[in-house]
């Protein structure tokens, strides 16, 4: 028994050298440094990992730490899907290990010939995700957005996602193309009746797919450097008590949708609550974990890919 644990322990090392190694892009010396080990046995534990198959373009050892996080995970907050990947010490806001499971996860789903309806939220995990999206010819499949992503200066986010998307799969796409913000509820009730926004609010309800990103509420909050709210709307839906946001709807640490501030502005389609299609959140790092938590509280999302540092800090590990 002994010996079959030291066999696991030693294959599990050298599927973490091999994420660090041909995924997060590290090199054999910064491996050693992380790891504690002499740079020999870096080099030969990149070496095994190849040898043994645990790596072939995508990682396929689940490692038993990650495994057993993903398990406590589902238990706790009742998923139907979870990924936890390694974390990267050197670069703890990395999002290359989430966005590499998340592409894994869309291109399997793309690829099947039944037609399927993906939609997406925005942000750095999700577009990066979508970049891992090898090529495929499928028209038959519909992605389409759930933010809008025009910021209040009129220009376009960088981190659109659906174009992207639908470039690689030649599927149909359908953007959502209105302001992330309106001026008043008043112009947001009125831009929500058109018909061509209506259909593609209708098209998202009947999502098979939704993955979107979870963003923290302070200073550093992505829809601030984005360029999406102001300054004194973001304070605001802080003094309001939010906790995170997803596709821009503010909740607070419950997971509650605050029905005050921004939100009553915004044209994002809202989550289901609880999240009845299968619904994926991608984040990581320290500043997201309270957001992430209590998007999981409030079952604003059913799937969850992160990362093992911050899957530990959820579960207050």
């Amino acid at each position: 028994m002994a010996a079959a644990d030291s066999e696991k322990s030693r294959l599990d090392e050298a599927a973490r050298a091999g994420w660090l190694y041909f995924i997060a892009g590290h090199t054999q010396d910064e491996i050693a440094k992380m790891l504690r080990i002499s740079r020999a046995s870096a080099q030969r534990l990149v070496s095994l990992c190849l040898a043994e198959r645990l790596i072939t373009f995508r990682l396929e050892h689940p490692i038993t730490a990650c495994m057993e996080l993903a398990a406590r995970l589902k238990d706790a907050f009742k998923l139907v899907y979870c990924e936890v990947v390694p974390s990267d010490a050197a670069a703890p806001q990395s999002v290359a290990g989430i966005a590499e499971r998340a592409g894994n996860m869309l291109e399997l789903m793309l690829r099947g010939d039944k037609p399927v309806i993906v939609a997406l939220g925005t942000g750095r995990a999700v577009r990066a995700a979508v970049e891992r999206v090898s090529p495929i010819d499928r028209p038959n499949h519909q992605i389409v957005s759930l933010v809008g992503n025009i910021s209040a200066d009129g220009s376009a986010s960088f981190f659109d996602t659906v174009g992207r998307l639908a470039d690689v799969t030649r599927s149909r796409h359908y953007p959502m193309p209105l302001p992330f913000l309106m001026s008043s509820e008043k112009e947001r009730s009125h831009m929500l009746q058109l018909e061509p926004i209506s259909k593609v609010r209708a098209l998202a309800a009947q999502a098979d797919l939704r993955l979107v990103g979870i963003g923290q509420m302070d200073q550093n909050a992505q829809v601030l450097v984005d360029g999406f709210v102001t300054r004194q709307e973001l304070f605001d839906m802080m003094r309001r008590g939010a906790a995170g946001e997803l596709t821009g709807w503010a909740f607070d640490a419950e997971g509650h949708i605050i029905d005050a501030g921004t939100n009553r502005r915004l044209t994002s389609i809202p989550p289901r609550v609880p999240a009845a299609a299968l619904t994926i959140g991608a984040a990581v790092g320290k500043a997201k974990v309270s957001a992430i938590r209590a998007a999981l509280k409030g079952r604003l999302i059913n799937g969850l890919i992160t990362d093992e540092a911050t899957a530990a800090a959820i579960l207050g590990k």
